[in-house]
């Protein structure tokens, strides 16, 4: 018999199960039938011990075990699917494989929905999962919980990998091929891990022992592929053999030699982390801010953001946290999170050193908008909705945006600092607080005395905060009409402004972000907290929105302050305890007029006084008149020169921002006496829009947006580049402002007109 007149059964691949030889040839195992029944399910048991191995390494970074069952479930189902129909033609089984995926991935769909009590119905949730399936993956907070989006993948491609494994190893009996699938998926796996989990040293020594026994039961010996042939033939066949057999030696030795060094020196070094690839969930700049919602709040109390109710029941009012903000580059404070999809656990910081008490709400939302979602420090467990968490600031959002009526749970381990600790306590440096370290450039210089003169005398930390802390609270005013804006230009009008010109009040914008400023000037880690105060069950309306500052100490944590005066105190003048180096008045302001008049010279007699006698004296009701005309005389007067005085100073005094920024008072004043004030909640160019459109109606005149605009441009150069204006610049919105300001009033009606110059309101109306 030649070489081409083999017998059906005997091997012609790489070790498939072919390889064993004629039924009842030599080199069977003894036992008949059950031995040759152990050794066909050598392969197949390996293939899906492989596959589910997979899971297993998968499994490190998930929380509980559900996947590594329903891994291990596909890799189950995928091999078996191909034995059963191993008599079909092949062409059938892939189909029939397909269809039992479908159905092993909509149960595992379904057991992880339930798992992680997801709202929604079965097709919604799963058209969600397959959308969703790998960016979610990649940016979930591990550990990642099972859920129908995070198993999705693995699932389907645990069966694919034992589908084609089996196609290969059993139909085509290409044993070490067959395992390729599964050995691609478990080095994808790996990679996906990365660095989140401990090397899989174990598992990859029990991956390759499970293909090196399914190669070697698949070359059981069978009988000599050379009996029976010519002696020549049969030592020319044996030589290849043993040819082929050393060449694969050779090259394997050889690559190890030349690889094994480059492996080997990289165990130690950290693996890739293939999640900083995708970018995690983003916010808005609403809610990269928020802090800028407060003044908005403000102004409409009333406004129903949240229902809530507190288990247990607290003995007084709960905060409630929105989000923490910690960059700040001299015009905005912003959140600047790093959110990851995250389960309904969430993973617990380090613990601090105060006390810990649970905290269970349950949070309805009503008008609050954007994603940011509103919740107890620090969360650890949240039902009801899918959430994404930063855990360094511990803020929480919802990638799909709030909606009125949603519902949802939070679990927080609120947690009180021991207040014993903190007279001594040190605060932290070095690069790990950089962030809420950082001084951003072009901090006004009053700024700087101001945080100066008040750790003069407090050198440790504590004290430090407590001063900061109980100067805002005792010479500043809170109100509720307060523009918003914390940049630098804000915060030094709102700390050293004029009382009577709108300065020294603001809201708790104001007041937070102006005890960070000056706690970072003077080494305090600080960060700027919005939230809400909720006062029992029920509605949180926007009344209750407020900000305040946190400080972080070492070994205690953050602790907040409460910088906002107390309601029954009357703040006291800056000048009390600090006065800034001021520039002199202009020549040409005029002085305010004093109380006291002065004393009149003694009357001589001559021949008017005689005449005067003679005639009798004057009428008390003519001389009452002669000095009320004199009296609105003087007011009037001094009216007029102190509003001239006040234009004068706005848009001739200080540096070229501080000129614009007079000029664009000067035209929202002239707005306000024209009987059009504007609003805080508008933007400069929304306004310069609406004043030029109210010029047009009063006077038929057309063109003042682009002008005005112009201004609102410089306006907002001023805010966000300072220090880029020249004074060229500051003499262009002069203009602007005084033309535009002559030709509203020139719209007037006459007695208007007269009106216009002596009205008070500009002297007093908050900027």
């Amino acid at each position: 018999m030649t070489v081409t007149d083999r017998p059906a059964g005997t091997g012609t691949g790489d070790g498939g199960p072919g390889d064993s030889g004629p039924a009842g040839g030599p080199g069977r195992t003894a036992g008949g039938l059950p031995g040759r029944v152990l050794r066909a399910a050598v392969v197949p048991t390996a293939l899906v011990a492989a596959i589910g191995l997979t899971g297993v390494v998968l499994n490190r970074v998930y929380a509980g075990d559900l996947l590594t069952r329903l891994v291990c479930g596909a890799a189950l189902g995928a091999v078996l699917v191909s034995v059963a129909a191993r008599r079909l033609p092949s062409w059938l089984v892939a189909p029939l494989s397909v269809s039992a995926m479908l159905g092993w991935t909509g149960w595992s769909v379904r057991l992880a929905a339930t798992s992680a009590d997801l709202p929604g119905s079965f097709l919604d949730v799963t058209a969600d999962a397959a959308a969703n399936a790998v960016p979610r993956l990649l940016t979930a907070m591990i550990p990642v919980e099972p859920a129908p989006d995070t198993v999705l993948l693995p699932v389907v491609a645990a069966w694919l990998a034992g589908l084609a494994g089996a196609e290969v190893a059993l139909r085509a009996g290409r044993v070490l091929l067959g395992f390729l699938p599964a050995t691609a998926l478990y080095i994808a796996v790996v990679y996906v891990v990365g660095p989140n989990a401990a090397p899989a040293v174990g598992a990859s020594v029990v991956f390759a022992g499970l293909v090196a026994v399914a190669l070697a039961t698949a070359r059981a010996p069978g009988p000599d592929p050379a009996a029976g042939l010519a002696p020549a033939l049969r030592a020319a066949v044996r030589l290849r053999a043993a040819t082929v057999s050393a060449a694969g030696v050779a090259l394997v030795v050889a690559a190890a030699a030349l690889l094994g060094p480059a492996l080997a020196g990289r165990v130690d070094e950290r693996p890739v982390d293939p999640r900083r690839y995708v970018p995690p969930p983003r916010v808005e700049s609403l809610d990269e801010n928020p802090l800028i919602r407060i003044s908005g709040w403000a102004l409409e109390p009333q406004q129903k953001l949240l229902d809530v109710s507190t288990r247990p029941p607290a003995d007084g009012p709960t905060t409630i946290r929105l989000a923490v903000l910690s960059d700040y580059d001299g015009v905005t404070w912003r959140v600047g999170a790093t959110y990851r999809t995250a389960g309904r656990v969430l993973p617990a910081g380090e613990p601090g050193t105060g006390t810990v008490d649970t905290v269970r709400q349950e949070i309805t939302v009503a008008g609050l908008t954007g994603r940011l979602l509103p919740a107890v420090a620090t969360p650890r467990t949240v039902d009801g909705a899918r959430v994404a968490y930063d855990p360094q600031s511990g803020t929480l959002i919802r990638p799909e945006g709030l909606v009125p009526g949603l519902t949802y749970s939070v679990t927080s381990a609120r947690e009180r600092p021991d207040a014993n600790l903190l007279g001594t306590a040190d605060v932290p440096a070095g690069a790990q607080v950089a962030r809420v370290l950082r001084v951003a450039d072009g901090v006004p210089e009053p700024l700087r005395r101001l945080a100066a003169q008040l750790a003069e005398d407090n050198g440790a930390p504590y004290a430090r905060a407590a001063a900061v802390e109980q100067f805002l609270a005792e010479h500043y005013r809170l109100v509720a009409d307060a523009p918003s804006g914390h940049a630098y230009p804000n915060l030094e009008f709102f700390l050293f402004g004029p009382r009577n010109g709108g300065g020294q009040r603001g809201t708790s914008e104001q007041f937070a972000a102006a005890f960070a400023v000056l706690g970072r000037l003077t080494g305090l880690p600080t960060r700027v907290v919005v939230g809400f105060t909720a006062r029992g069950d029920g509605p949180v309306r926007a009344a209750d929105a407020y900000a305040w500052p946190e400080v972080l100490f070492t070994g205690v944590g953050w602790v907040p302050f409460d910088p906002l005066p107390r309601p029954d105190s009357a703040p006291r003048p800056v000048e009390e305890d600090f006065r800034p180096a001021a520039p002199s008045p202009p020549p040409s302001e005029v002085p305010e007029p004093t109380a006291t008049l002065p004393a009149t010279p003694p009357a001589v007699a001559g021949p008017g006084r005689v005449a005067a006698e003679r005639t009798g004296p004057v009428p008390v009701w003519l001389g009452a008149g002669a000095a009320g005309l004199l009296l609105v005389g003087v007011v009037l007067g001094v009216l007029v020169g102190r509003r001239r005085a006040q234009t004068r100073t706005r848009l001739t005094r200080g540096d070229p921002a501080t000129r614009v920024g007079g000029a664009w008072r000067h035209t929202t004043d002239a707005l306000r006496l024209s009987g059009r004030p504007v609003g805080g909640q508008l933007s400069a160019t929304e306004v310069a829009e609406l004043a030029g459109r109210a010029l047009a109606e009063d006077s038929g005149r057309a063109g003042e947006e682009t002008t005005l605009t112009e201004l609102a441009g410089l306006l907002n150069q001023a805010a966000f580049a300072p220090g880029t204006l020249t004074d060229a610049q500051a003499d262009r919105a002069r203009g602007l402002a005084e033309g535009y300001a002559t030709a509203l009033r020139a719209a007037r009606p006459r007695w208007r007109r007269l009106l216009w110059s002596v009205r008070p309101g500009p002297l007093r109306w908050p900027r």
